[in-house]
This record gives C-alpha cells, sequence and structure tokens, in this order.
C-alpha cells in the first residue's frame, strides 16, 4: 500500500530560491499544495511577493524574502532569519544564467556573470544551508543542475562546466553532510518553458530542434520540473541522496531518430 503521507510537506518549513519566475516559481507554488510553509526568495522582491501571495491564497502559508545570492554574507543572514521563523526543513536553490555564445568570444564579465549565479549562488546557498541542517541533523537540499552537465552543444561551455560543477557540489555535500541526516540531490532539468529559454523560443527552427531532442517532442512545463523537486524533498526520498535526477524528457537516452 502506497503511503500518500510521505509525499506530503505538511509543517514542513521549505525555502524555495528563484521563487519570483519560472521552475522556482513552480516549486514554490507545488510545496505550498504540499502543505508546506514556503519561503520565496529570490533578487526580485516584488515577483517572489506575488509567487508569496498566491501561495496564500490558495490557502498556505508564504512570505518572501529579497537576496542576492552571489552575495554569501547576505545570504548567511537571510538563512539565519528563515530559520528563527520557523525551523528550515527543506530547501530548493533553482537560479540559473546563461550567455550563449561562443567560448572564444566570452568576455570576461560574462564568465564571471554566469559563474557567479550559477557556480558562486549555488556554493553560497548550499553551505549556507548545509551548517544550520546539519548541525540540527536533518534536512533535505535540491540543487538544480541541468542535462548540459552531461552534453553539451556550441555557445553552451560556460554554462554548461557550472551545471556540471553544480551536480559535483550536490555529490561531495551528500558526502559529507549524510552523516548527519542531511540529504543532498540535483535536479537536471531538460528544455524548458522559462524566461531562460525565451530568446530560444522566439525562434521557431531552434524551438522545434529542441523539442524534436525529447522522446515526447515536446518542451516541459515548470510544474513538471517542481514535482520531482517536491518528492526529493519529501520522506519519500528519505533514502536518495548524491543523485542527479534527469528531468529531460528522454534527452539523455535518445541517440538518433532512424528507426
Amino acid at each position: 500500500m502506497i503511503d500518500h503521507a510521505k509525499f506530503r510537506l505538511d509543517g514542513r518549513h521549505i525555502a524555495v530560491v528563484g521563487a519570483a519566475s519560472g521552475i522556482g516559481e513552480a516549486v514554490a507554488l507545488s510545496c505550498g499544495r504540499q502543505g508546506a510553509r514556503v519561503a520565496c526568495v529570490d533578487m526580485n522582491a516584488v515577483g517572489a511577493e506575488r509567487v508569496a501571495s498566491q501561495v496564500r491564497g490558495e490557502g498556505g502559508l508564504a512570505a518572501a524574502y529579497a537576496c542576492d545570492i552571489g552575495e554569501s554574507a547576505q545570504f548567511d543572514v537571510l538563512m539565519a532569519e528563515l530559520d528563527r521563523v520557523a525551523e528550515v526543513d527543506g530547501l530548493a536553490c533553482t537560479p540559473g544564467v546563461n550567455v550563449r555564445k561562443p567560448l572564444l568570444a566570452y568576455t570576461d564579465e560574462e564568465f564571471e556573470r554566469v559563474v557567479r549565479v550559477n557556480l558562486r549562488g549555488n556554493f553560497n546557498v548550499l553551505r549556507a544551508a548545509g551548517r544550520i541542517m546539519t548541525a540540527r541533523g536533518r534536512g533535505s537540499i535540491v540543487l538544480f543542475s541541468s542535462i548540459r552537465a552531461q552534453v553539451v552543444e556550441p555557445g553552451q561551455s560556460v554554462y554548461a562546466a557550472t551545471k556540471a560543477g553544480v551536480l559535483q557540489l550536490a555529490r561531495a555535500a551528500a558526502t559529507e553532510f549524510g552523516p548527519s541526516g542531511v540529504r543532498v540531490n540535483a535536479i537536471a532539468p531538460g528544455v524548458t518553458e522559462t524566461p531562460l529559454t525565451k530568446p530560444i523560443k522566439s525562434v521557431p527552427d531552434w524551438y522545434a530542434a529542441y523539442a524534436a531532442k525529447t522522446v515526447f517532442n515536446r518542451w516541459a512545463t515548470p510544474e513538471e520540473m517542481a514535482w520531482p523537486a517536491v518528492f526529493l524533498l519529501s520522506d519519500a526520498a528519505s533514502y536518495v541522496t548524491g543523485t542527479m535526477l534527469a528531468v529531460g524528457g528522454g534527452w539523455l537516452a535518445a541517440d538518433g531518430r532512424y528507426a
């Protein structure tokens, strides 16, 4: 018999970083629908409050917080504040930026911009949450990597490198935090309808080519990334740590289309 309660988040305090839009918004809403108290964290304070208001409008508990995860001291302070409000049981970190251009055309400033958010930002979040959760002896952290951690194409060099780094951070943290009862996992989304991928959607041939790379011949919705995150945050995944859950519509499995 399935214990459906294991998939619920009732009474949990879940922080969702990047909650103002895209996958982060979907994760925040899904956590709220599963009974969690949600902390909606984002640099975009207006967007974070909009999502928190939607969670509350659906009968849940939520609050919005503005924070730049690229600033470690800033996130350390926020994490301590969130834990004072209510002990933080879980955290999902979703932000990511991309500059799509050939490696030889990359500027130092563009490299720093991508690394600052995707790698340093995830490290800051992971370290701050890990300190609190390991001291308490429980918790679940979900980072967002990408299928680009495994496969790459021209113009995705720095983004792919940072997403591979996020995956390895999650794996290393799982080994270090596990003895203290804290789980760490990474989700690797495939092509998903978000603000980050809006430039691709604006080019019909590019959009169709990405859709055709999946076995479903379509893009994913943010909600299809959110529910795997809810699973990893829940007790249903109590023995799952150090994993990369690829949610790519078969992108990493399929090689060619000739039957």
